[in-house]
């Protein structure tokens, strides 16, 4: 531990991405999309390189929040875009959460939620969630301080359902309640559709999962414009540019090419569901997913042997070592060419 380093750094416990391998393997550990972004994106990117990338790109991001807000039937002012979802979490945190008011989240969910807590000095209450993983609605009713979740959760993949999504909203009507909608396109319906009845919801989504851009890093949210305005004053206390001139002509690109969208993530949700029978078939439990993952509990092994020997074998998968999930891998969806080596690999392992 540096002597230099400022009491908050000393404090601070980061945030452990997945492994990036520089060599060539199965990589199914960090839920990125095994489909290439739209070539539309990628002409989108090579016109926007030229000589105006001497200057500063747009502070305001007009024209993307127009793409983005017509896509979703909302006003301009109703959006906020971000250098990836985890900036645009940072800044709401900043802006919505106060540091002498507990907020709540599930005890299993995105592992940034406390890390973020803890930077930002905010209390909060972890709520366990159920024994099968869903979380308990209920439990998060009257926060002091306000409400934050993935829907679908992560590192489950389960998801809830609007209607349960409503309560949290009615009994918090005072604070703010942060939907992290990271795979919502996987298989479960958004909040947006809530926005018209709810001024205390912040939907956040990205673009790094269902539309192949995770090298961009492009996320926004979605609320009031109240809400809009808090994270704008965040964003411009910080760092007025946050988003750069290629990363936005990508994403305008990726957002209006709704059919290759379509055709990518019908893939994947394909490719999951025949990957949870199979693994079904061979005596893994598997829990419901409406993500491009899954999160699943080996029999014959455990987890933690499990994906070591995976990973010897040059597939990489996730293992939290953590209570109450350990006995779990999380496993994301490749391309038929990724699950089949994963398959192969699999069976070695657990019936050599």
């Amino acid at each position: 531990m540096s002597k230099y380093w400022s009491r908050l750094v000393k404090d601070t416990d980061p945030y452990v991405p997945g492994e990036q391998p520089q060599t060539k393997v199965v990589k199914l550990n960090t839920n990125e999309n095994p489909y290439p972004p739209s070539p539309n994106v990628l002409k989108a990117i090579k016109e926007a390189t030229n000589d105006e990338l001497r200057l500063y790109p747009s502070p305001t991001v007009d024209e993307l929040r127009d793409t983005i807000a017509n896509y979703y039937h909302l006003q301009r002012d109703q959006l906020f875009i971000g250098n990836g979802s985890d900036e645009v979490l940072a800044f709401s945190f900043m802006a919505f959460f106060n540091q002498d008011e507990k907020i709540r989240f599930p005890d299993i969910t995105y592992s940034f939620y406390p890390v973020y807590a803890k930077l930002f000095n905010i209390k909060y209450d972890l709520v366990p969630v159920k024994e099968d993983f869903t979380i308990p609605v209920d439990s998060f009713f009257q926060s002091e301080g306000g409400v934050i979740f993935p829907n679908p959760n992560a590192p489950t993949g389960l998801a809830l359902s609007l209607e349960e999504i409503k309560e949290i909203l009615k009994n918090n009507s005072e604070k703010v309640v942060i939907i992290d909608e990271a795979y919502v396109d996987f298989g479960c319906e958004s909040a947006v559709s809530l926005l018209s009845k709810f001024d205390n919801l912040l939907v956040i989504q990205t673009l790094s999962k269902s539309r192949s851009l995770a090298g961009l890093r492009v996320g926004f949210a979605m609320g009031s414009a109240d809400l809009i305005e808090g994270l704008n004053r965040i964003k411009n206390s910080f760092n007025s540019y946050t988003m750069d001139r290629l990363a936005l002509a990508g994403a305008k690109a990726a957002m209006e090419d709704e059919a290759y969208f379509q055709l990518t993530k019908n893939k994947i949700i394909s490719e999951r569901n025949e990957t949870k029978d199979k693994l079904l078939q061979l005596g893994f439990e598997v829990l419901d997913s409406s993500t491009n993952f899954l999160f699943i509990k080996p029999r014959q092994i455990s987890a933690e042997e499990l994906y070591i020997k995976l990973k010897n074998k040059g597939i990489y998968v996730r293992y939290f070592n953590k209570p109450h999930i350990n006995e779990y891998i999380r496993l994301t969806i490749g391309n038929r060419e990724d699950m089949e080596q994963f398959f192969s690999a699999l069976k070695q392992i657990v019936y050599n």
